[in-house]
């Protein structure tokens, strides 16, 4: 059929059942994440965790429903661009939580700003993948030393940019196009993205906020005179997120290509990853300062990528018959995982430097 027909490159040849599996998965899941976060409760560190393992349990779920239909080399290929597109995703978060802090977000709210950052994301990756792998397929090697190129700059980034330095997003370019096609009230309605300009009237009358908070209030409802609804900061903090995601997702998505040329493989390893993070975000958070070693096996995996790629493409032009196996893929994610871990917790003094 010509719609599984951009799934189905190389050996995988995608059926019905399995676009269905993925997608029975997939959407369960959401529904049921949706429905038990919707009273935007406070997510403890508890129960963060017992939400992340929810999210292995149905990635593995998928992985063995490859496993039975496709074989081992899929499920393998499929458990290394999840576990790959998860430690890379580390980083990430914690860029969040610095943009949850600038926006002063509370943690109550973070979750339901995760979820619809995540809707985008699945837009996002899907469309990413579909033209790198496109990508691949038509200038073979050469394409590998392009997105070999592209994560060897990624590393050099992450190595060269420090830490220390405090981002300013008031000059980020997502809240400047924000800024520029809607008018913004200075402070949080609640969960809302949006709101009335009657809710914003009936605010000012409201004995809970501060004077300087309906100051701030009445100049923004002075200066959009006949604007009748308004972004929240909670909007443009997701809206800050989404393309933080986005600017991720140029790195992420050729390494997880790298590991599998499969567009359905890379698609949901990227997805059932992705799915997780929102639950994975509270984790670190309760755990930050403690999984001090993660950054650096993030790089060392960047830096593996980089060269596995470099590698697939001097195979691919004849150049040399040495290539990385998905097994072997999969064995240094995951050793590279656990020795990050395992160096937090021995070493927390020297990692604290």
């Amino acid at each position: 059929m010509p719609f599984f027909s951009v799934f189905s490159v190389n050996k995988m040849n995608v059926t019905t059942l399995d676009l269905t599996v993925f997608l029975v998965l997939v959407i369960f899941s959401m529904v049921t994440d949706y429905w038990l976060h919707r009273d935007n409760k406070e997510v403890t560190l508890g129960s963060a965790i017992k939400w992340t393992i929810f999210w292995i349990v149905i990635a593995f779920i998928y992985a063995g429903y490859l496993w039975w239909e496709h074989g081992s080399k899929m499920a393998s290929l499929f458990l290394s661009g999840y576990m790959l597109e998860k430690s890379l995703s580390v980083d990430n978060l914690f860029v969040f939580g610095a943009i949850f802090a600038w926006f002063n977000i509370p943690n109550r709210y973070c979750h339901k700003v995760l979820f619809w950052g995540v809707i985008g994301a699945i837009i996002f990756r899907l469309i990413f993948v579909l033209i790198g792998v496109k990508f691949m397929s038509s200038f073979g090697g050469y394409a590998d030393f392009v997105f070999a190129l592209i994560i060897f700059y990624a590393v050099f980034k992450m190595l060269t940019t420090n830490e220390d330095s405090e981002i300013d997003y008031a000059s980020h370019p997502a809240n400047k196009l924000v800024h520029k096609f809607y008018p913004i009230v200075p402070s949080l309605f609640k969960d809302k993205f949006v709101v009335g300009r009657q809710e914003v009237e009936q605010a000012l009358q409201d004995e809970n906020r501060s004077d300087s908070d309906k100051n701030q209030l009445q100049k923004s409802l002075a200066t959009a005179k006949g604007a009748m609804r308004f972004a929240t900061p909670l909007f443009v903090c997701l809206f800050v997120i989404q393309l933080s995601d986005i600017m991720f997702s140029f790195d992420s998505v050729p390494a997880v290509i790298a590991v599998s040329k499969e567009p359905l493989i890379v698609y949901s390893a990227m997805l059932f990853a992705i799915l997780g993070l929102r639950t994975l975000y509270f984790v670190l958070e309760g755990l930050k300062g403690i999984l001090t070693y993660l950054e650096q096996g993030v790089v060392f995996l960047l830096l593996f990528i980089g060269v596995k790629l470099a590698l697939g493409g001097l195979h691919a032009l004849g150049i040399t018959h040495f290539d990385i196996t998905p097994n072997q893929s999969l064995f240094v994610v995951v050793a590279t995982l656990v020795v990050s871990v395992v160096c937090s917790l021995v070493f927390p003094k020297k990692a604290k430097k």
